[in-house]
Formats: structure tokens, sequence, C-alpha cells
């Protein structure tokens, strides 16, 4: 299984003891979100890259009456290795205008 010795013995000892493998609740705060809904967040940013995270937190307030900050989107969708995406606003320029482009500026510094 290419684990440690010890790894397998705590978890028999844990089976033993609850009659169960999960981990034992922490202390500390709770999440204020599922983990159902960290899957949906993490959809909705997939079909749309350009969501801002506050503009997601709104629309998750909008569909359940929990509030989430913008934060907490952020963080939530850092660990699901999703970054934040920007529209290029610039003119996209086919090779020819690229190149009428060049041209064009050449000819000003002559």
């Amino acid at each position: 299984m290419n684990v440690n010795r010890t790894t397998i013995f705590r978890l028999r000892q844990r089976l033993h003891e609850t009659n169960t493998v999960r981990d034992r609740p922490r202390s500390g705060r709770p999440r204020c979100t599922t983990q159902r809904q960290d899957r949906n967040l993490v959809r909705n940013h997939m079909n749309n890259r350009f969501l801002s995270a506050s503009a997601s937190s709104r629309h998750i307030r909008e569909r359940n009456i929990q509030r989430i900050s913008a934060n907490t989107v952020r963080r939530r969708l850092s660990c699901s290795v999703i970054r934040a995406r920007r529209p290029y606003i610039g003119s996209i320029l086919a090779q020819r205008h690229r190149h009428q482009r060049t041209l064009w500026a050449q000819e000003q510094v002559a």
C-alpha cells in the first residue's frame, strides 16, 4: 500500500474505537460552505471564467440565504486551482494588420 505502518495502526485503532475511519471533528471555526456549494461555485466559474469573486458571492447570496464574502469565494477557487482571468481589452489584429502597423511605425520614425 506504500503507507507507513503507524498510519495503518492508527486507522485500525480509529476503526475499532468509532466504527469508522473518517476524520474526527476538529476544533476551530466551521466552514461556511458545504462541499456541494464549493463544487457549484467551481462549476459556475468554469462556465464563466471572467466572473469576479464579488459578483459570484452576490450570485450565491441570491440563490441561497447564506452570505458568503468575496474572499471566501477566492479561497475556495484557490483551493480548486482556479486563477482569476481578465478579458483581453486590446484589438485583435490579423497578421496582415500587424505588418501594416509595423510599416507605418517605421515610416513615422524615419
